[in-house]
């Protein structure tokens, strides 16, 4: 058995993105593969184990996941988590013989975090290779399989392929943005700029639904401009204007907006430490930290930062359609 038989996965973190990764998984590995899961909480366990049972197994830490796999992923909050993922003393992932193996944390965390796991594994298992690969494309992505992998991986990586054909199961682009913790910097960009133009995407809309504009209309417009983001085209902040978007769902789903605070945070963090100018970082990470604090908006999507700014969710009753 290689580091790179894909005969046994393993998965930690069943979150909302995790759990339709393992699903990807379970469905696309050949039927001889096992994948072994462990979360810190029992339910999304249990609907996965009972939807996909003998190809999804049920494990009882990340040191069982590790005792169990060759290819360990994990999806978790927080640098704080994926600390104890790795390196919990008795339940760790580290904690297990891990000879050959390899490690790959699509969790959007600090970089200090990440360079640790990664000195740590290096300094101890000298043998097993440990990536920062964290994920673009949402929850809607992450369930209809297209998200995007940014992977702290050379180009010249000899393991690259086989990760990026494994990567590829559950979404549809793997970019390699070369050493460690180059993925994570290159997502902290991408969330930066994200979370910017959903703030930016509010005040358009709502400032075009008070000068009489029908958003729909609006919104074809900025498609068609210019100013063209996904974020209006998948996600867009306004109800009623994309249907399979969270805030035509009352906000519920999505990526919530703490997490936006908290990726929009490190991102400001990582500006500092490399002496980069940011003009609209601190108004922005203002914003997503009151939102993340207000009831009407916290636990619901970070586009619900419409609300937040008090954009008109009641035009579709004046305009009807």
């Amino acid at each position: 058995m290689t580091a790179l038989d894909f005969s046994r996965v393993g998965f930690i973190g069943l979150g909302a993105m995790g759990k339709h990764m393992v699903e990807h998984l379970a469905t696309k590995l050949p039927n001889d593969s096992s994948v072994f899961v462990y979360d810190i909480s029992s339910p999304p366990i249990d609907e996965l184990v009972g939807r996909y049972p003998g190809k999804i197994v049920r494990n009882t830490s990340p040191r069982n996941v590790a005792d169990n796999s060759t290819l360990i992923f994990s999806m978790v909050p927080e640098g704080e988590h994926a600390h104890c993922v790795y390196l919990a003393p008795e339940t760790g992932v580290a904690a297990a013989p891990l000879h050959g193996k390899i490690l790959i944390d699509c969790s959007t965390i600090d970089i200090a975090t990440s360079l640790s796991i990664k000195n740590h594994i290096t300094a101890h298992h000298a043998t097993t290779s440990f990536y920062d690969a964290p994920v673009s494309g949402g929850t809607l992505g992450a369930k209809a399989g297209t998200i995007a992998f940014f992977l702290g991986c050379a180009t010249d990586d000899p393991n690259l392929p086989r990760i990026s054909e494994l990567l590829c199961l559950m979404g549809t682009k793997v970019i390699p943005c070369g050493g460690p913790t180059s993925g994570l910097a290159a997502k902290l960009c991408n969330n930066y700029l994200s979370g910017l133009i959903a703030i930016a995407s509010s005040e358009a809309l709502n400032m075009g639904i008070r000068a009489g504009l029908d958003p729909r209309v609006l919104n074809n417009v900025i498609g068609a401009g210019t100013a063209a983001n996904a974020v209006c085209a998948d996600y867009n902040p306004c109800p009623g204007v994309v249907a399979k978007a969270p805030s035509s769902k009352g906000y519920e789903g999505g990526f919530k907006v703490q997490l936006m605070k908290k990726d929009f945070g490190l991102a400001v963090e990582l500006a500092k430490d490399v002496g980069a100018n940011l003009v609209l970082g601190e108004k922005g990470l203002e914003t997503y930290t009151a939102a993340a604090e207000d009831p009407k908006c916290r636990d619901r999507d970070s586009r619900v930062v419409f609300r937040f700014i008090g954009g008109d969710e009641g035009w579709k009753e004046r305009l009807g359609g």
